[in-house]
């Protein structure tokens, strides 16, 4: 398999330092107590706040403290667009809460920085913009306020695979390099919770084994429930590489017709055990629930299941995304404030991305995988498995006063007629 370009744009080393008297701050405003903050935009990408800590450090000195964003992540498609072109960072620098009140920002704005570099060829090599102080606005003052900022890229080339139909349909996923779409994988989905007990048995020999207890315990509950899929990843020899397991139903909370974030449901995403398909070992459990507040949400927690023998995993990923409008799923430990995959040292950077379409949408995923986490076709095909789970998790999750497509509730059919 060979992989697609893409490159990460880095912006770190954000610090700011501001006059003593800053007459920019407004009246009400002192540095050493107001937060500041800044908003950077890319063209194409939405734009991302980041928060600045002040800066006391003399002359040119570097800052004693900074923070980063989350960068932004060019794909094969873009860095054809922007070929022998330059393109431009829009650095806005506020003062002030980043919250609003009454829809209203009481943030003020003290200047703006603007940088532009051009990409060519940084798909192959790491490449440095800008590294240390810049002025904000056209203030020649040397006591106007400055930034402190580093901008870098880096080449980032990950495996693209893409779904061919919904994950409930048992489509074939295609790899996907440039305009070539080569099959890698099949897929096998299954609804009956009878047939998944005959095809997957967990090694009793596993460490991990304690998963093999929320397995096993599994029982038929009285009302609704929404229990036993299962997706199986096939290679183009038919053989089984990975699949995904419901081992805990999607069940409504008392009085309620959603799953609530205090009783979720869970996937096991595992792969054969040693050079057996006859038994599987667990790699990865995906938990999902339905988010109340203004906007209905998806929220979901992803962890690698470890070798201890303990019911505690490593959490990689945590977080919502719109019922209404999908999102992305992502593990990715440079994301800022993502405290679930940066508490885990086994993987860095870049790890996964999956689209995930809005509740009734058509869904054909797309999966991104950083070439790094990627040793095997079997490897990528438990990222493959993990898609499929959270974008079936989407359909778990439909609140329960709402019907399901006929794919996804056969065992309905069978055992709740």
């Amino acid at each position: 398999m060979d992989p697609c370009p893409f490159v990460r744009v880095i912006v770190e080393g954000l610090a700011l330092k501001l006059p003593v008297a800053s007459k920019h701050a407004g009246s009400e405003v002192h540095p050493s107590t107001t937060p500041c903050f800044c908003k950077l935009r890319l063209k194409n990408f939405s734009s991302q706040t980041a928060i600045l800590p002040l800066s006391t450090t003399p002359g040119d000195s570097p800052p004693e403290s900074t923070t980063s964003s989350a960068g932004f992540h060019l794909d094969p498609l873009f860095l054809r667009r922007l070929s022998g072109k330059q393109t431009t960072l829009h650095v806005s620098v506020y003062t002030g809460r980043m919250s609003r009140t009454c829809g209203i920002s009481s943030a003020k704005l003290l200047g703006r920085v603007h940088m532009t570099f051009n990409l060519q060829g940084t798909e192959h090599r790491t490449c440095m913009f800008q590294n240390g102080w810049m002025k904000l606005g056209k203030d020649s003052d040397k006591s106007s306020a400055r930034l402190h900022l580093v901008i870098r890229s880096e080449p980032d080339p990950r495996f693209v695979f893409q779904f061919g139909g919904e994950p409930e349909c048992s489509p074939v996923v295609f790899q996907i390099q440039g305009n070539i779409r080569q099959p890698v994988f099949s897929c096998k989905f299954s609804a009956d919770r009878n047939s998944r007990s005959r095809s997957l048995r967990l090694d009793s020999n596993n460490r991990g084994g304690g998963w093999m207890k929320s397995f096993s315990k599994e029982r038929d509950r009285l009302g609704r429930e929404r229990k036993g899929w299962m997706i199986m990843i096939y290679d183009l020899s038919g053989s089984p590489v990975a699949a995904a397991s419901m081992i805990t139903p999607f069940v409504p909370s008392p009085g309620s017709d959603r799953v609530s974030r205090s009783n979720p449901g869970a996937w096991l995403i595992l792969r054969p055990q040693g050079f057996s398909v006859s038994s599987w070992k667990p790699w990865g459990r995906l938990e999902a629930w339905r988010e109340r507040g203004p906007a209905d949400g998806l929220g979901y927690k992803f962890e690698l299941v470890t070798d201890t023998g303990t019911n505690t995993g490593v959490p990689f990923a945590e977080s919502t995304m719109s019922v209404r409008k999908g999102g992305q799923f992502c593990i990715d430990t440079n994301l800022v404030g993502d405290t679930a995959s940066s508490s885990s040292s086994s993987r860095r950077g870049f790890v996964m991305g999956s689209t995930v379409e809005g509740e009734g949408k058509v869904s054909k995923p797309v999966v991104q995988v950083g070439v790094q986490h990627v040793k095997s076709t079997a490897d990528a095909a438990l990222f493959v498995a993990l898609s499929a789970a959270i974008d079936l998790s989407m359909d778990a999750c439909r609140l329960f006063s709402r019907k399901l497509r006929k794919e996804l509730c056969r065992y309905q059919q069978e055992y709740l007629s």
